[in-house]
């Protein structure tokens, strides 16, 4: 099942785990918030000299894998507050 962490680079958050969803629910959540995929390693919290706003993770392993997710990590940079949101009214 695909796990999502929240970044907070400028409280030196390395990634939080926030959920795990299934895989049709992380398709209802990127359809709200794009997800860009950013290779086999979890992303680096800075880029050179500046710290990126919060955004969040995607990971998928190998065996999560389906025609519309390859293995990897996809990063959604969005509102962390709204996202999480978004996921909370996924129990509902």
């Amino acid at each position: 099942m695909p796990n999502i962490y929240f970044c907070q680079p400028h409280a030196k958050n390395q990634g939080m785990l926030r959920a795990v969803l299934s895989v049709r629910e992380c398709e209802r959540v990127v359809s709200e918030y794009p997800a860009t995929y950013v290779g086999d390693q979890f992303p680096a919290l800075t880029n050179g000299n500046t710290a990126p706003n919060d955004f969040a993770v995607i990971s998928f392993r190998a065996d999560e894998t389906t025609s519309s997710w390859r293995s990897g990590y996809y990063r959604l940079d969005s509102d962390l507050t709204k996202l999480n949101e978004t996921i909370l009214a996924l129990s509902r």
